[in-house]
């Protein structure tokens, strides 16, 4: 008799924890239901990018077009696991592009309402873009996967040392350039660089509500520089430029300028086609450490 394969299929879009966690359910016209879980956390906070996907698949559902083009979010207080409500408007629909705004709640001890993430986005149709890509860019430097260093890669089962909740790191696949892990050795390089291959840890392929976590999912450029802990995001504008293809993307993320108690972060994801697929920079409170 034959056995049945014990090999596990990889999660496909719409089928896997990611889509899971990011459901939003409609409650009335433009108001959504939403549960922020627990498995998207980082040191004491929910992710950002997870937070902005979950907004993203909100406003996916309230505008007349299905694919975010241009996503701005300020984050104005730290989001929690538990329930939330995500209330949006559509403020233009257009022929070619729909604009609308969406803000995140959860509630105090009290039970009323704290607005903790405001979105601003622009959505249209990833299909319907034409083919002419004028370029300087070029996608990372970045040694073949193999030769990058995982969560679980070290010799004794370690982990890199960050401080509190890592949670997430278990729902991602993230391979970083040696180059750019001095941090997690004690020996930073001084130079504000992230580079990683990127996916979803139970293999399922990108598109673009999962881009706008990947542009926030990687350690932040200021353990490079020799800080660490909780590098929270004040703003964050993501643009999402073309359908990824299927595989590991690589991510570049960088940071010029650290002064007076902030930095910035300015990230590219590219596919296996060598598209750009993603550009976003953000403004991040620095550690303290």
């Amino acid at each position: 008799m034959a056995q049945a394969s014990s090999q596990v299929l990889p999660a496909t879009i719409g089928d896997s924890e990611f889509d899971r966690d990011t459901a939003v359910t409609l409650r009335e016209a433009g108001v959504y239901d939403a549960e922020l879980s627990a498995g998207w956390t980082i040191i004491h906070a929910v992710n950002g990018g997870y937070l902005l996907a979950l907004l993203g698949r909100a406003l996916g559902d309230a505008l007349p077009h299905p694919d975010p083009f241009t996503v701005s979010a300020h984050y104005l207080t730290p989001s929690v696991p538990g329930p939330a409500v995500i209330r949006t408007q559509v403020v233009r629909a257009g022929r070619t592009l729909s604009t609308g705004q969406a803000s995140l709640f959860q509630y105090d001890e009290s039970g009323a309402e704290v607005e903790r993430i405001r979105v601003l986005a622009s959505y249209g149709d990833l299909d319907a873009l034409t083919d002419d890509v004028r370029t300087t860019a070029k996608p990372p430097a970045i040694p073949p996967l193999s030769h990058c260093i995982g969560a679980t890669d070290a010799p004794d089962g370690s982990r890199p040392p960050i401080p509190g909740s890592s949670a997430i790191t278990d729902r991602l696949m993230l391979k970083l350039d040696p180059t750019t892990l001095g941090w997690a050795v004690g020996a930073p390089s001084g130079k504000g660089e992230m580079r990683a291959w990127f996916g979803l840890a139970d293999g399922r392929d990108a598109d673009p509500f999962s881009l706008l976590l990947t542009v926030d999912a990687l350690p932040p450029t200021s353990f490079e520089l020799g800080l660490k802990g909780w590098t929270p995001t004040v703003e964050l504008t993501t643009h999402i430029r073309c359908r990824p293809a299927p595989g590991p993307l690589r991510v570049s993320i960088t940071t010029r300028n650290l002064a007076g108690g902030f930095l910035e972060e300015d990230a590219e994801v590219w596919d296996t086609a060598d598209r750009l697929v993603a550009q976003s920079r953000q403004l991040a409170r620095a550690p303290r450490g």
